[in-house]
């Protein structure tokens, strides 16, 4: 249940952000997402000691960042462009896992 939630949340996430950046969806949908991504994941049953894989980690950074961030700075801040750009690429199997990504399950 853990893996198949955050392949499609990932998949998810990398829609709106790509949508967010592209002026086709507005800041507003992506903090509902947010919030509709941690009510679903309230429902989700996992072992407390299951090990992370790199994909998981990735996701929960890019959710977290999604959630840090004014919209100004994800949208136009060339340096976090920039890291949710690489990290969303890994999401969708087109690029390396990001050394620098540390997300953790809420």
């Amino acid at each position: 249940m853990l893996l198949s939630f955050v392949d499609t949340k990932a998949s998810q996430l990398c829609f709106y952000l790509r949508g967010f950046w592209q002026d086709e969806i507005p800041h507003s949908e992506v903090d509902i997402f947010f919030w509709d991504t941690m009510e679903e994941w309230s429902l989700v049953h996992y072992d407390l000691d299951q090990p992370y894989t790199q994909r998981e980690r990735v996701f929960w950074h890019v959710l977290h960042q999604l959630h840090f961030w004014s919209e100004e700075k994800l949208k136009y801040d060339p340096f976090l462009v920039e890291e949710l750009t690489t990290c969303t690429a890994f999401l969708e199997g087109k690029g390396a896992c990001p050394l620098d990504c540390v997300g953790i399950r809420p």
